[in-house]
């Protein structure tokens, strides 16, 4: 079932409104996941004048194995700001993948999402966990799938921590830490897919997301040309605030996303905010560099 926001208070003011729902996006959660990481993106608002629409299953066309990956993260301007490991294990249905990012500034951004893969693909706990001087509202989010219990540990103005748990009933479509294992298991005649995703607002609440194919993006390997398919991530959030927020100047960017195809789809690429209202980064895979080759120009 999927939880309805509550309507705000009247305001006598627009700027008063303006103030609420700006607070409101603040406590948002990037909704970064992957398969090859878990990539939040971000939950933020989206423009929703309609209304929010049906989830669909996450087939398992492609069943998860044992990896270990490498990540970097850029900012605007090129330059990077993060690097991590992306580290998936499977034991036969379950399968558990952490991405750690480490920042320069010694900041941190880690997921773990443990799921089963027997036909579609189930959530079983999701925590993600943003803290340092990266992130200017740090929080460590829990979800218990099975149970439908959420724990969100935040710090408020003073620095003093907050621990919340809530129970919500969460969708078997729930896909916190898997969105881009969701766009890699597409059919290629599935133009478009829509999965739930809880993000920690004051209270926990669950969205949609809807994946739309949009062509083709050019990279190369080693010189070599190669074909990414790219996807289009919005974010629907019904009530009064996903209507208001896109009039209001609110409404954030799509998250953007590309995987390889074929046999064997990956994750290469994504670009977005880490958490509302914060500035656009690019995460892609990355390739070792060794001393002899740095010297040689190779």
């Amino acid at each position: 079932m999927q939880v309805i926001a509550q309507p705000p208070d009247i305001y006598s003011t627009k700027s008063a409104f303006e103030q609420h729902l700006r607070s409101w996006c603040l406590r948002s959660w990037r909704l970064r996941s992957w398969s090859l990481r878990s990539l939040i993106l971000i939950a933020m608002l989206a423009c929703a004048s309609r209304q929010c629409a049906q989830a669909d299953p996450m087939p398992v066309l492609h069943l998860q194995g044992t990896i270990h990956g490498f990540v970097e993260m850029r900012a605007g301007d090129g330059n990077i700001v993060a690097s991590g490991d992306i580290v998936q294990v499977s034991h036969g249905e379950r399968v558990t993948i952490e991405t750690l990012f480490h920042f320069k500034d010694g900041s941190i951004d880690d997921e773990t999402t443990v799921f089963s893969q027997r036909h579609t693909f189930q959530l079983i706990t999701d925590r993600h966990i943003q803290k340092g001087p990266s992130f200017p509202h740090p929080m460590d989010v829990t979800i218990d799938a099975r149970s439908g219990q959420v724990t969100v540990r935040s710090g408020d103005k003073d620095g003093k921590e907050e621990v919340k748990t809530d129970h919500v009933d969460l969708p078997a479509d729930l896909a916190n830490g898997m969105v881009p294992l969701v766009a890699e298991n597409m059919r290629s005649s599935t133009p478009e897919t829509t999965v739930s995703m809880l993000i920690a607002t004051p209270k926990p609440r669950v969205v949609k997301l809807v994946l739309t194919k949009s062509g083709e993006g050019d990279f190369s390997v080693g010189g070599s040309a190669r074909k990414a398919i790219h996807y289009e991530i919005k974010v629907e959030i019904g009530g009064v605030v996903g209507v208001v927020a896109p009039l209001i100047g609110k409404a954030p960017p799509d998250i953007q996303i590309w995987t390889t195809g074929g046999l064997a789809p990956t994750f290469v690429r994504e670009q977005g905010p880490l958490y509302p209202e914060g500035p656009v980064m690019t995460i892609q895979l990355a390739s070792p560099v060794w001393p002899e080759s740095a010297k040689s120009g190779y």
